[in-house]
Order: structure tokens, then sequence, then C-alpha cells
């Protein structure tokens, strides 16, 4: 999910040209051997302001931006237009996300608990990308309350933090500004008492597990030392 890191401020989606995204950002899905369809993510004008499209359908993808940067607070506004009901966080049978905005970390290896360090380093031997010791995703999902926070249902180095929920909002802009180093304490502070510098920025959709579709739009993305 990492890779080289670049300026810490996230190039702006409204500086793309044409649908390719802008400079700075890749699109991740997962390892070939899960043989996963890869989301459609890309750049489409939306009342008359460019943003980053996400079209979920039985698929799954990021778009990552590496960055190096110390946590303070990030700002973004989200829409969805098209939800994932039958989405069950807690249940892996159905861990699947509509829109995810995401922080990974570059947390000590050694802060991270016996055996899911095992865990944690047979994943990574596996794997092409090197993965982050510690993520937290801010999501928007379909049954969860705002505010609920829970770790992902196949590893705890993944922790989600609902800020919308239902289908009250779809269709509809949301703008929020969050602590980052509040919201890692409150996820990973177990963990961790220092706050790690952030080592890149994720924006996602997944419907790879319920076989479902969603759509949902992304603003430019700002993150503040």
């Amino acid at each position: 999910m990492g890779g080289s890191a670049q300026a810490a401020e996230p190039t702006a989606f409204t500086s793309a040209s044409g649908s390719q995204l802008p400079i700075g950002w890749r699109i991740v899905g997962l390892p070939e051997r899960y043989a996963k369809p890869l989301t459609a993510i890309d750049i489409t004008t939306l009342e008359g302001s460019k943003v980053l499209r996400l079209k979920a359908d039985a698929s799954y993808g990021n778009a990552v931006y590496a960055t190096r940067s110390a946590p303070g607070s990030i700002r973004f506004k989200w829409r969805l237009d098209k939800a994932l009901p039958n989405a069950n966080l807690k249940d892996k049978a159905a861990d699947d996300v509509a829109l995810k905005v995401c922080l990974s970390f570059d947390m000590p290896v050694a802060n991270i608990p016996g055996i899911e360090r095992t865990l944690f380093r047979v994943a990574q031997f596996s794997s092409p990308e090197p993965l982050p010791t510690a993520t937290l995703c801010y999501v928007w999902d379909a049954t969860l309350a705002v505010d609920t926070q829970l770790p992902n249902a196949y590893t705890k180095r993944l922790r989600y933090i609902v800020l919308n929920s239902g289908a009250a909002q779809l269709g509809t802009w949301q703008t929020h500004s969050r602590s980052i180093a509040a919201d890692f304490k409150r996820a990973f502070g177990a963990e961790s008492e220092a706050v790690p510098p952030l080592t890149a920025l994720l924006v996602g959709a997944d419907s790879d597990n319920t076989q479902g579709s969603s759509l949902g739009y992304v603003g430019d993305i700002v993150l503040i030392p």
C-alpha cells in the first residue's frame, strides 16, 4: 500500500487532466492470486468540479498516494450515490466498503502484539506491496452507527471509524475534518503511545465479498501538518 514517499500534501483531484488520476496517485488492487476484478477509479466532472469517482462491481481497488508526513488533521468531502446494503464489516463473508478514505502509519513492527506480529510478517513475506503496520479507514457504512470504531474482520492491522451511515444522506456531499492523532490513538493507542508518521493515503471501494455494486465520489483531500 505504501511505495516511495512523495510530497506530503496529496495532489488535488481538481488538478487532473482528463479522466486520469493526477500525478502521484496510482491504482492498486489485490494480489493476482486472488483474481479479483479491479474497482473502476477515475476522475470525472460533477457539479462543475473534478472529483475522484469509484465504481465497485464485485471488485476491489484503491487509489493510493505515498507520503511521508507528521500527522495533523485531514479534511475531505465525499458523496455516496449507491450503497452496499448487504455489506457487514463484522463478518468476513460480507466485509465490503462502498467508500473509504484511509491513512497508513509507519508504526514499529515491535509494537504489534505477539501472535499478530507473526501473522503480519507472514503476510508481508507473501505480499508484492509493502504492508503498513497500522491503517485507519474512515468509512461510509450501510448499517453501523456513526462514530462506530472496529477492527477489520480479517486483520487488526486495519481499523475502521464510521463517518456516515445508512441511506438518508445518499447523493449529497458530506464534509469531514478529523484529528489524525486523536483518531489514531483511539484505534491504536493500546499499541503505540506516539503517533507514527504517515506513509500513505488511500481512497477505495470494494464489493468483492457481497458481489454488489456501489458508486461514490471523493473531492480534494487536504492533509494539515
